[in-house]
């Protein structure tokens, strides 16, 4: 309680403070078991456009339960040298891409052998001593560890330390860390949730064996999984399809288009532990239970029956169900928190695959959205609330359009309020009646009429007392 706490008041604190303001950039190395199939070519195409957001510490291959005994960090090398022809006109439209050269130096190899084979005495690579040297860096941020393959690389990284460390030496070390696992992908997970117990961790525990699929039930399917395992949702799949794919990213977008393989089965499966981070006014990496463009999590030990390995042995930042309305329709499951921005993020890749090759004038850039009030409102039940939004622009000089959205699951007020005027600039209502102080999440969504259409959010966090 007092660790999930602590995390809440931080994050408020930089939510109030930040309002905005651009958020700072937050530390990034990759773990890739890259052509296992080619989602995660997929996704670290996306990820470069995305790269001026982040400080990039890393991108290292590793294996996973799909390719137990081989590496592809020749891969990740092919793609980063299609990015470096397009670096600098991607840098006319935002600052602050690494160069080809930053990014070459940081791809890095991790063992070549299956989870807990690869953990031990003798079973250092050059990934996993890169992980302890960025960990190790003088830098007040964390670390974050997006791990879109195994995570044996990682857990061999804390194997070391915690052999040649003291313990209180472990605990600052553990402490710089935040994982975002798109699922096990091999048995290292579960070994460093037990052994590490205060490691920041986001996972939908469990992976894939013969006969048994827990990914059905992982949130992170929502990027793309109707396609494959067939849950119901009421996004677009025509954007998650080849077609779209053709069309808007590997044709006619240069060289780092060309390196977007066709889907096979999952569109970008590993992308949400990278869109989780994406600068967009949504997230807030410290509150994985308030939602993000990566998804929503809860903070719990997780029932193990569809899991199919050992039990967890303390809570975890896991699965949670939205609550979402489409066309009349009401779907409730894990992968809504990650379908129902759909529109959004897909536009947003469409327009930065533009960038590659557009010049600024020629293409669509994100508004602004800008409250006039701080994003936390303290009130009492029946005063009068009002949420303006009026100085919100757009660098193109769009027009735009508002929507606030209550984001119920977010709060721990549990009736859902729906304004009216709530798609214009300023809404006003009535804070509920409550008989002890509740949190209520108000994301505002401003989208211009660009094209394609691009949306940025801010979040008003309203603390309601009797």
């Amino acid at each position: 309680m007092k660790f999930t706490l602590s995390l809440i008041l931080c994050a408020l604190f930089l939510l109030s403070a930040n309002a905005g303001e651009e958020q700072q950039k937050y530390r990034i190395l990759i773990l890739t078991d890259i052509e296992n199939e080619p989602d995660d070519a997929e996704s670290l195409v996306r990820f470069l456009l995305y790269s001026n957001q982040f400080d990039v510490e890393g991108i290292v291959a590793t294996t996973s339960c799909w390719q137990r005994d081989q590496i592809a960090d020749w891969r990740i090398h092919e793609i980063v040298d299609a990015y470096g022809l397009v670096r600098d006109n991607l840098e006319k439209h935002e600052l602050g891409y690494p160069t080809h050269s930053f990014l070459k130096e940081r791809i890095k190899k991790g063992y070549t052998d299956f989870g807990m084979a690869a953990v031990g005495e003798g079973k250092d690579s050059e990934g996993s001593e890169w992980i302890i040297k960025m960990a190790d860096k003088n830098d007040p941020r964390p670390l974050w560890v997006p791990v879109w393959g195994g995570a044996n690389c990682l857990a061999q990284a804390l194997w070391k330390v915690k052999q040649t460390r003291s313990p209180e030496e472990v605990k600052e070390f553990v402490k710089k860390l935040r994982v975002y696992t798109i699922s096990d992908q091999d048995n290292s997970g579960p070994w460093m949730r037990n052994t590490f117990p205060d490691l920041f961790y986001i996972v939908s525990p469990g992976y894939h064996e013969e006969g048994a699929d827990s990914y059905y039930y992982a949130t992170w399917t929502g990027i793309a999984g109707e396609r494959h395992y067939h849950f119901p949702s009421g996004a677009d799949k025509y954007s998650i399809d080849n077609e779209w794919v053709d069309k808007h990213i590997q044709k006619g977008h240069g060289p780092l288009g060309e390196q977007y393989p066709d889907i096979e089965y999952i569109m970008e499966g590993d992308s949400p532990s990278f869109m989780y981070l994406i600068n967009n006014g949504l997230g807030f990496s410290e509150n994985p239970h308030w939602g993000s463009w990566g998804g929503r999590y809860e903070f719990y030990q997780p029932h193990t029956q569809i899991f199919y390995h050992e039990p967890e042995e303390r809570k975890i930042w896991t699965n949670a169900k939205d609550w979402v309305e489409v066309d009349g329709t009401i779907y409730i499951n894990e992968q809504a928190s990650i379908w129902r921005w759909r529109d959004h993020y897909q536009n947003d890749f469409e327009a930065r695959m533009d960038w590659c090759l557009q010049n600024y004038d020629n293409a669509n850039h994100p508004p602004v959205a800008k409250l006039n009030h701080s994003n936390v409102l303290k009130v009492k039940s029946g005063d009068s609330i009002k949420l303006d939004a009026s100085n919100s622009s757009d660098p193109d000089n769009n027009q735009l359009k508002f929507e606030w959205i209550h984001y119920r699951e977010a709060g721990t007020f549990p009736a859902w309020i729906s304004p009216e005027k709530k798609n214009e600039a300023i809404m006003v209502f009535e804070a509920p009646k409550v008989k002890e102080p509740k949190e209520i999440h108000f994301v505002l969504a401003v989208t211009d009429n660009g094209k394609p259409a691009l949306t940025r959010y801010q979040r008003v966090i309203i603390k309601v007392n009797p």
